[in-house]
This record gives C-alpha cells, sequence and structure tokens, in this order.
C-alpha cells in the first residue's frame, strides 16, 4: 500500500513529539498494527519515541528512570514488552500467616520488579518515617535485553543467599494470584500438555517434596550482586545476575553452577543436568476467589499469594488505600513517642452493607511474634454518614476535621466472628486517623503510607528457606 492511500505522509510530516502524542493514545498492541498497516508507517512505530511515550503511560516507573533503563534494553519497544508483562503484579500480595507476615509488596527494582516481604516489627527509635522498614527479599523479575523476563527465587541456607531460577509463566492482566509451582520445561516452551496433570492438582505433600527438590539448582548470590535490589546498580551487577541465570539453567552449555570445585563441582553439573526436564514456575492467574469482607478465602497448603485490591483515593473515598499504625496517642505522626510499638498494616477500604456505606479497616500485619488477631480482620467499620457523636478527647490539639461513628474489634472467635465495641474514628488536620473505642478511650492511629518509598530506605535482613521465603505455610 502506499503511503498516500493509508495516510502515512500525514503522520511522517509531524515532528515526533507530536507522533508521540498521538500514539500514546494507542495501546502497544495498536501501535504494532500501525506499523503493520504499510511500510512508511512502520519506520515511525517502530520507533525509540513511539515505544517510550508508550512506556511512559503505564507509569510504573518515572520518567527518569525511563531514560536510564533504556541504557540496558536494545529498545524501547522492548522495556514496553516487559513493563506491559509485569504491570499486573505489582501492588501487595498477601497470604494469612499473621507471625511471619505474609505480605508481600512488588515493586519496580532496576530494570525487574522485586517481591519485598515486609517482616513484622515494632517502631523503632526513630519513628517509622524517619527509622528502616525491615523487609526481606522473596524473588525478582530482571528484564533482559530482548525484554523478556528472568525469574529468581531467593532463599538463604545453610548461612548463605542463594538464588534460585525459574521462569515467569502465564500472568493475566487481572490477575489476583501468584502460585510457585513446578512445570516440565516442555510445558513452559509451549510443548502438548493435553495428558499433563497440573501443579495444582497434586496432593500438598507432593506438592511440597517438588519444590523442595527443584530448589536444589540454585546459584550463590556473590557479594558483588547482594544490593541489586533499588538503583543505583551497576550494569556489570545485573549482567552478573542473568549470566547465572542462564548458566544454572543450562548447565551443560555454560558450566555449572557450583558453589565449590572438584568433585562438589561435577556432582553440581549432575544434578543440575538430571533436574533439567522440570523448573519453578511463577504463574499469576485469575481465578475465582470468595471473600470475607475485604479479605479473600484461601487455599490451604500451596505456596499461593493473593493480591489485595487497593482502591485508589478518590472524591467520597478518600481514604481508600494503605495506613500504618499503631495503639496509643502520637500527635506528631508516628515518631519517637511510638518507639517499641507494634506496627499495624491496615487497608482500608468501602463497602455498602445493609444499605448503608461503611469504611473498612482491614489488618494485614501486626508487628508482633505472636498476632493477637489473624490477618483479614476486620479493625473497625464506620458508617461514613454518620458523625461521631462523642467530641474529640484531646483539647491540646486542633479539632478534627471529619469523623464518623462504628464499631471497633475486641476479643473473638477468628475474623469471621470477632467481638465489637462501640467507638468513633476522627480525622485530624495533620492526616492522621484515630480510632477511639467509647468505653475504654483506647487509640488507634494511623497514618498513610508509601511503601515504595519506606523500601527504598528501609533495611533488608535475612531471608528465610526458598520456598517457606515465598509463602510460610500454616501448620
Amino acid at each position: 500500500m502506499s503511503s498516500d492511500l493509508c495516510g502515512s505522509r500525514f503522520l511522517l510530516a509531524l515532528p515526533h513529539e507530536i507522533f508521540s502524542v498521538i500514539t500514546s493514545s494507542l495501546s502497544p498492541r495498536d501501535v504494532c498494527s500501525l506499523g503493520m498497516s504499510c511500510p512508511g508507517l512502520n519506520a515511525v512505530a517502530s520507533s525509540d519515541e513511539a515505544w517510550l511515550a508508550q512506556c511512559d503511560k503505564l507509569g510504573l516507573v518515572p520518567f527518569s528512570t525511563l531514560i536510564e533503563w533504556r541504557k540496558g534494553v536494545s529498545s524501547y519497544k522492548a522495556l514496553c514488552r516487559f513493563l506491559v508483562n509485569i504491570q499486573p503484579l505489582m501492588g501487595i500480595w498477601v497470604h494469612k500467616n499473621p507471625e511471619v507476615g505474609n505480605v508481600v509488596y512488588v515493586m519496580p527494582g532496576f530494570l525487574s520488579v522485586v517481591g519485598c516481604r515486609i517482616v513484622p516489627q515494632t517502631i523503632g527509635p526513630l519513628g517509622l518515617e524517619d527509622g528502616p522498614l525491615l523487609w526481606t527479599s522473596v524473588f525478582e523479575i530482571l528484564c533482559k535485553y530482548d525484554g523478556s523476563t528472568a525469574f529468581f527465587l531467593h532463599g538463604r541456607e545453610r548461612g548463605e543467599d542463594y538464588v534460585y531460577p525459574g521462569f515467569l509463566k502465564s500472568v493475566d492482566r487481572n490477575c489476583n494470584m501468584l502460585s510457585l509451582e513446578v512445570e516440565p520445561l516442555h510445558q513452559l516452551d509451549g510443548g502438548n500438555t493435553s495428558s499433563e496433570i497440573p501443579f495444582s492438582r497434586l496432593e500438598s505433600d507432593d506438592r511440597e517434596r517438588l519444590l523442595d527438590f527443584t530448589s536444589q539448582v540454585r546459584d550463590i548470590v556473590p557479594d558483588a550482586a547482594k544490593g541489586i535490589f533499588f538503583p543505583p546498580m551497576r550494569n556489570d551487577e545485573r549482567l552478573l545476575l542473568l549470566h547465572m541465570y542462564e548458566r544454572t539453567l543450562n548447565p551443560t552449555k555454560l558450566g555449572s553452577s557450583a558453589a565449590g570445585g572438584g568433585d562438589q563441582e561435577n556432582q553440581s553439573t549432575t544434578l543440575h543436568g538430571f533436574l533439567q526436564p522440570v523448573g519453578l514456575c511463577l504463574r499469576a492467574p485469575n481465578m475465582k476467589i470468595h471473600h470475607y469482607k475485604a479479605w479473600p478465602s484461601m487455599y490451604e497448603g500451596q505456596s499461593i499469594l493473593y493480591k489485595m485490591p487497593i482502591e485508589p483515593p478518590k472524591e467520597y473515598h478518600q481514604y481508600a488505600g494503605l495506613w500504618g499504625g499503631t495503639y496509643g496517642w502520637t500527635p506528631r505522626r508516628l515518631s519517637k513517642e511510638t518507639f517499641g510499638e507494634r506496627l499495624f498494616l491496615i487497608l482500608i477500604s468501602y463497602e455498602v452493607s445493609e444499605g448503608k456505606e461503611c469504611m473498612l479497616a482491614t489488618k494485614i500485619l501486626e508487628g508482633s511474634s505472636y498476632a493477637e488477631r489473624p490477618n483479614g480482620s476486620t479493625m473497625f467499620t464506620v458508617n461514613i454518614d454518620q458523625p461521631a457523636l462523642e467530641l474529640f478527647p484531646c483539647d491540646s490539639q486542633p479539632n478534627p476535621i471529619d469523623s464518623f461513628g462504628g464499631e471497633g474489634i475486641v476479643d473473638g472467635n477468628g475474623f469471621r466472628y470477632p467481638g465489637s465495641k462501640p467507638g468513633s474514628l476522627f480525622v485530624l488536620p495533620n492526616g492522621l486517623l484515630v480510632f477511639i473505642y467509647k468505653e475504654w478511650r483506647i487509640m488507634l492511629t494511623l497514618q498513610r503510607l508509601d511503601l515504595t518509598d519506606l523500601l527504598r530506605r528501609g533495611e533488608r535482613v535475612l531471608s528465610l528457606p526458598p520456598i517457606f521465603n515465598f509463602v510460610y505455610p500454616t501448620r
């Protein structure tokens, strides 16, 4: 087709900046289709300007970060391929074990995304904003030169940090489960799967044994790569991990991934060769999940994380999102006055119940070795159309800008049948939320959290063994 018939002459005459604005209103698939419509449009639709606009439209990382990431890939089109693939994984993933704190936050690393498990903790002497948030690495998905992915599970065994290479399988655009599985490699390559039994249909003990067995394919993390998760990271450190990925999955081609030499190295190569027909696999499907209030019903005995939908704040739901809090009065946010208090992570959402629109505060993490209430417990519920009847009890503080009446959790039977007592939620001018039990005058104080910022400034601690590091089972 000539450029006149397809209109490419007009589009090609536009400045690249304007063309980028036009293409940013299209999906990546639309841009590819546009490039295939005629030779004249192909050159422009394949340009870095068009695909940089696509990457920026996704909003996963700042524009300046995209410029830096471009140095490690073949093109912005390759980078967009990676970003589109991992975009559904971003956010908060949970499991119900409260003591170990199975709350995993997936966020950008450097040409990668990192799964960070937030460790149950108390508030340190510097407070929450100035003190480090403790976390450990669970997995990392690196972007390869062509935009494809390299998956690493993280873990620690015998006093050493290891990476366990695997594959990122299917990622549904609306995924709500993150499952660690073992699959034959011919399935991952698109081979015949009609006679295969899905990993999820195996018995719980068999799944656990397979995961433990397959995780013997591993490599010690060199000192040069132990700080790779967040910028700045040197490109040679990233290439080191990618080389380890290829070497460990292809030991006969690139040599062994041994931690030592001699007979130990030969044994490692033999084991890796034996395990080559199977591999670790991270799968992100969309499945029908029942919820009790804001908390998903979870399968027992499976290495699965569940995505917590986070409602963005909007005009009538301005308090939706993630909050951090503790019991006690903290007039200057969660600062030094709360040193040693348990840190709660609480997700605020909205729902209509019995014709009333309510605000729910769901606990997803409690900072203690033994949690008083299960993860998923509703810490308080308030009616957003019902102002509090009580006055705010602290005369020395500015008057609250808003208040709501409701109920707070007390002792009961699990998170489905807790007891409750009347209370009120107050919104202070400095952004704090304070829930006060009417009878006891106990306060639960919350402030909005930016997990990405807190984790970048946080302190990484040692990981658990690899399979337990992903999801620590409840036994």
